[in-house]
């Protein structure tokens, strides 16, 4: 009987054991199967499978084009004829830059490329199929917005203070713009601050560039300053805790992104004359083929050179004020006399002709037929303040925004 017993329990138990290696072998081949899957994943470049092929990045040399790349990589005259004529509806292949991206692939086995991408901002890219079936195709990336808040102190300047605490640069520059009739910001002192509400864009979790300042406090000489973003219909402006437009109908600077090199003064030395002269203007220094804007809406009354003032515009904005722009490298297409520009349109480009040592715009600006400094003109006129029928939206935006600058 006791015999028997044991005979049924190693019975039973071999079974138990048989059974457990048998899931245990299941197990694993499902492991490894999900490890297969895993590694056989194929990957996407561009939206293109490319498992299959050989792919090759970089950068746009001087002197390269679209035509000596591929020319290079065997591809024929004639399909990088058929490809640019095809291109022509989507992008200009002469825009091609030095520094840009492109990628080429090629099929594992073939030697010519089937595909050329290439970058022309953070924003696109360009696909150009080379096989017998030729198309190009534009693709926006998809963008993401993220809100953000920040604030500092500063210790030294504005610019230090973004550095310091790894904020990104571009937003000094927007600052600078959104207070440039309410701060001097050649003048901002110790210990003056700032919060800024801004919205970042990012593409595959990278930021690569700024939307808007939603709205911002710049806290110098013992005062608060505000700027509100709003849209009346026209686009966002700018405003403050009253209503009040932030913007005059001057922008404060023919230039995006600019430094001061020489102010309006009398008596300055001019360095390439070698003795004083007057200098009636101001001095914006920027890279060679820096966009020029127009200050203000206006007609243009003269595009021309001049032997000491190079290609220069000269716009008049009312029977009161106008302004030059000298030193031009070239005038934007389409520019000529009598033309009417709107404020921030863009008129020509950043350039050292005529009496000039390096590229600048020298701004000029009359007002009642005489040159003036306009960083001294403290009643230009005004933007339009919020109007009544927006007023009690405005007033709720300006809570929430002024709220969250607080935090």
């Amino acid at each position: 009987m006791i015999i028997r017993f044991f005979l049924v329990f190693f019975f039973v138990l071999s079974l138990f054991s048989c059974n457990q290696k048998s899931v245990e072998s299941v197990e694993k081949k499902e492991k490894e199967k999900e490890v297969e899957i895993v590694e056989k994943e194929s990957k996407f470049l561009y939206g293109i499978n490319v498992d299959s092929f050989k792919v090759e990045t970089n950068k746009i040399k001087w002197g390269q084009s679209f035509s000596t790349i591929l020319l290079k990589r065997g591809v024929s005259n004639l399909k990088i004829h058929n490809t640019s004529l095809k291109s022509k509806n989507v992008f200009n292949l002469k825009k091609i830059r030095k520094g840009k991206n492109y990628t080429l692939l090629t099929k594992i086995g073939n030697k010519a490329p089937g595909f050329f991408i290439y970058e022309p901002d953070v924003y696109s890219y360009i696909i150009y199929k080379l096989t017998d079936s030729i198309y190009v195709n534009k693709v926006n990336k998809e963008i993401t917005y993220h809100e953000k808040n920040i604030s500092g102190v500063i210790n030294s300047s504005l610019y230090m203070s973004f550095e310091e605490n790894n904020y990104p640069p571009i937003l000094v520059n927007m600052m600078v713009d959104v207070f440039a009739w309410q701060i001097d910001f050649f003048k901002i002192m110790l210990k003056d601050s700032y919060n800024v509400l801004y919205t970042e864009e990012q593409i595959d979790g990278k930021v690569v560039g700024i939307k808007n300042i939603k709205a911002a406090k710049f806290f110098h000489d013992n005062l608060n300053y505000y700027a509100i973003a709003y849209d009346q219909g026209f686009g966002d402006d700018y405003f403050d805790e009253n209503g009040n437009s932030l913007r005059k109908t001057f922008l404060r600077s023919p230039l995006k992104f600019y430094r001061i090199s020489s102010k309006f003064r009398k008596k300055r030395y001019h360095p390439v004359l070698k003795r004083y002269r007057d200098h009636l203007g101001t001095d914006y220094a920027a890279p060679r083929g820096t966009p020029i804007m127009s200050v203000a809406d206006g007609i243009i009354k003269e595009v021309r050179w001049g032997k000491n003032n190079g290609r220069f515009v000269k716009i008049s904005h009312n029977n009161i004020y106008s302004t030059q722009y000298l030193h031009m490298s070239k005038f934007e297409k389409g520019i000529k006399k009598g033309k009417k520009v709107l404020q921030g349109e863009v008129i020509g480009y950043v350039g050292s002709t005529g009496l000039a040592t390096g590229p600048h715009v020298c701004f000029r600006f009359w007002r009642n037929g005489n040159q003036v400094d306009p960083y001294k003109q403290n009643d230009l006129p005004e933007g339009e303040p919020i109007s009544p029928k927006h007023l009690n939206s405005f007033l709720y935006v300006k809570d929430k925004y002024i709220l969250s600058l607080s935090d």
